[in-house]
């Protein structure tokens, strides 16, 4: 037994230097807004127009540097006010719709998180059938 525990200071020198990078990794990868779930929800059809679009990402966002274009069956842009915070969430951001006709609409977002890094993305939904 005595012989095990020599190699243990060995072998701790040796797994914790691997470890190490591996926490780091995880906890800088949670440092950034990834969208979590939207409405309508990614890769939706929804029967009519929706009124606004919800963006809900897995941490708070800085509202004034982030941005959402919505662009219209045919690939235009369709003017969407600013975004703004949801009331009591700053997780999720809110962003009135002007009426859509059916077709399929893309959205391309770009979000800076609370501790300033930033991420993007884009998704679709269809309005009709």
């Amino acid at each position: 037994m005595k012989t095990s525990f020599r190699l243990m200071p060995t072998l701790l020198a040796q797994v914790v230097p691997l470890c190490v990078p591996l926490v780091l990794a995880t906890h800088l990868a949670w440092a950034h807004a990834f969208l979590i779930r939207a409405s309508p929800p990614v890769g939706s059809s929804v029967p009519t127009s929706p009124p606004q679009l919800t963006m809900r990402f897995t941490e708070g966002v800085e509202v004034l540097f982030c941005t959402v274009q919505l662009l219209g069956p045919t690939g235009a842009a369709i003017s969407v006010p600013t975004p703004k915070l949801a009331p009591d969430d700053p997780t999720t951001m809110v962003i009135p719709l002007p009426k859509l006709g059916p077709g399929t609409y893309t959205v391309v977002w770009h979000a800076t998180s609370v501790d300033t890094h930033k991420t993007d993305g884009q998704f679709q939904f269809t309005v009709g059938s």
